[in-house]
């Protein structure tokens, strides 16, 4: 390959992973990875000058800010730092400062890896936080910003403006806990502390970020109207003066020390409550910083070293395949234990099929390991030539290894799932479906009840519930009788919502709220749609192939067939429930958003398709009108743009009641 087409595919593929790291958060490419590639075609530019192009990554920090927030210019950039990878380099660095500068002395810290920041003070009071984006304007997140209790939103000294720079990071022990609960729920998990972090920062509603328990380490003051300073380190003094939490650094004089302090951090970096990806030398002068100045993208007075990630092989046992809630089997191999990144690693993610396939793991093999992220173990090859006579390819289940259902790989993944209606891996997240409040609506069925039926016995399968008593409920923890009375009525209430909820709490796939009604509709009854085939079910609008197959498949189950069985003999309604209040908004389309008082947004698109009319999660020209509660944002705004007609809740009522 001629250097051009190189470096025109190197930053094709630097920016593809930069935008899937620094905008969505679903990083596909390891840290070090993307450094090497990244001096590779910094090398290269510095060769070919006449090649370097305006969005090569090598000029511009990374990241934008999304258009779900609002945009801030910062008034003083968030660089970027230049990485280096070995001893000899560091040297060079402090070589070039000790030629350009006297006596140099240098702020080592560890450098958290999470989601950089800039918090705004006014008069003491904080006003702003936002995110990096591409070091000149960021996104306004001050709402999640608030969420983190580190951070204080008063100051003991009232300048007229100060902006310090932080990283906002997911402690170790909150990222565990998260996972063990996604996997619980059956959610896809999150790869890395910084992964979750930066996700969190950016959810749309503060209060998914304050569940998150989010920390951060202040390590810059970026500006402070009315103080002076004269190094790096009275400026973290400082700003741990006034309540903030600091990185912790050591300032040291010679080269060595600086590489000696790089190795202990290194080697200590289990102990500390942040994921840490590097480590980071500074010049602490700051007037010596203003006199080496900065490059368009980095300052010359710092730069990051990057650790490389710690690899050792290791004998593969077995390979397992676990059932997650949401029904997919996820296959874990199981290794002779191996000490990885300052833990014992026992077993190793092979992520899915298609994984184990590419890389050819067998059992017997000899695997080199590494933590994705200094987290979670994976296997990164296999030593072939290591391999053992009469090794056989691992080949994946046909059926659930839990209840013996066939197994189905997803249309448009890797992902393979067991069809079973009554798995029990599965029964947890499929009865909570069930009994949630858009299916079936079981007030005082709860996960933490359906938790303690699962355990004692009582439950399972979804039409158990219908056979329980009072006092079975009753003995459950923190539930008495009255409780368990209120239950046992709520219940019975929901025998009756219906076949367009009933079939949405059966978990079919592909089969949501806005499928079963319109299932419901066009056969009226359980029993008639059993009898449709896939020809029926394609012609139905909204009912593609893919559908069509998964509905015929569930039904045709031995498991399914079972639990109608149980639901009809409970009483449970299989026919079509009379809602329709007309067609008074036939060929409308709403859209909802902002909060609403007088109805939730479930409630108020039932009122709205009751009435023939459809409701719509995103504004598009084909909106008819868009139903605007407090604190609207963008889809309000792209309302106004596009001159579609915007409703207060007031209006839409008096709409409802013509």
């Amino acid at each position: 390959m001629d250097y051009k087409s190189e470096m025109k595919t190197l930053r094709e593929t630097l920016s593809e992973a930069g935008y899937r790291y620094y905008v969505l958060d679903d990083p596909t490419m390891e840290d070090y990875e993307y450094d090497r590639m990244l001096r590779r075609l910094e090398e290269l530019e510095a060769q070919h000058p006449e090649e370097i192009t305006p969005d090569s990554p090598t000029q511009r920090v990374g990241g934008m800010a999304l258009e779900s927030f609002t945009q801030v210019r910062h008034p003083v950039p968030l660089e970027s730092l230049q990485d280096v990878f070995s001893p000899d380099e560091v040297e060079e660095f402090a070589q070039r400062m000790e030629e350009a500068l006297e006596e140099v002395a240098y702020s080592v810290e560890p450098k958290v890896d999470g989601l950089s920041v800039a918090l705004e003070y006014r008069d003491g009071v904080f006003v702003q936080g936002a995110t990096r984006g591409d070091g000149q304007v960021g996104e306004d997140v001050t709402e999640n910003i608030r969420t983190i209790k580190s951070i204080p939103m008063t100051l003991p000294d009232k300048l007229p403006r100060l902006i310090v720079r932080g990283e906002v990071f997911m402690p170790k022990n909150v990222f565990h806990k998260l996972n063990r609960q996604r996997e619980e729920n059956g959610e896809s998990l999150f790869a890395n502390p910084r992964n979750a972090a930066a996700g969190s920062l950016r959810q749309l509603d503060p209060k998914v970020c304050a569940k998150r328990l989010l920390d951060i380490r202040v390590f810059n003051l970026q500006l402070a109207e009315g103080r002076t300073f004269a190094t790096h380190s009275e400026t973290l003094e400082y700003i741990a003066s006034q309540g903030f939490r600091t990185i912790p650094h050591k300032v040291l004089d010679r080269a060595e020390d600086v590489n000696a302090e790089i190795v202990r951090l290194g080697e200590s970096r289990e102990e500390l409550p942040f994921d840490m990806d590097g480590a980071v030398v500074k010049v602490n002068s700051l007037s010596e910083r203003a006199a080496v100045g900065s490059t368009a993208k980095c300052p010359r007075w710092a730069i990051a070293y990057k650790y490389p990630p710690e690899q050792k092989p290791s004998r593969v046992l077995e390979i397992v395949v676990q059932v997650g809630r949401t029904g997919v089997l996820t296959p874990k191999v199981v290794v002779e234990p191996v000490r990885l990144a300052g833990t014992t690693v026992t077993n190793a993610t092979l992520h899915n099929q298609d994984f184990i396939e590419e890389k050819d793991i067998r059992v017997g093999d000899t695997v080199v390991l590494q933590k994705a992220g200094e987290i979670i173990p994976e296997v990164v090859g296999v030593l072939k030539d290591l391999r053992p006579e009469g090794t056989e390819p691992y080949r994946f289940p046909a059926v659930c290894p839990v209840c013996g259902a066939p197994v189905i790989r997803d249309e448009d993944g890797a992902a393979i799932r067991c069809t079973g209606a009554e798995c029990p891996a599965q029964l947890h997240r499929n009865l909570t479906h069930f009994a949630s409040r858009d299916a079936m609506d079981i007030d005082g069925v709860g996960p933490a009840v359906i938790k303690q039926l699962i355990e004692k016995g009582l439950v399972r399968t979804p039409a158990d519930l219908y056979f329980l008593t009072v006092d079975q409920l009753a003995d459950l923890e923190r539930m008495g009788k009255k409780s368990a009375q209120n239950a046992v009525e709520a219940i019975a209430a929901s025998k009756d919502r219906g076949l367009e909820r009933l079939l949405y709490a059966l978990g079919i796939r592909q089969v949501g709220q806005k499928a079963g009604k319109i299932l419901a509709a066009r056969f009226g009854s359980f029993d008639a749609l059993a009898q449709a085939t896939e020809e029926e079910l394609t012609a139905i609008d909204d009912v593609g192939g893919i559908t069509a197959a998964y509905i015929r498949e569930w039904l045709e189950s031995p498991q399914s067939k079972h639990l109608i069985g149980r639901l009809k003999e409970a009483g449970v309604s299989m026919e079509a429930a009379q809602q329709s209040a007309g067609e008074q908004f036939k060929g409308m389309t709403f859209v909802l958003t902002g909060a609403l008082e007088k109805f939730t947004r479930e409630e108020a698109a039932a009122l709205i398709e009751a009435r023939g009319g459809k409701a719509s999660g995103s504004v598009s020209k084909k909106t008819t009108y868009v139903v605007a509660g407090e604190n609207a944002g963008s889809k309000l705004r792209k309302a106004t743009e596009l001159g579609i007609p915007v409703l207060t809740e007031e209006e839409f009522a008096a709409m409802l009641a013509e």
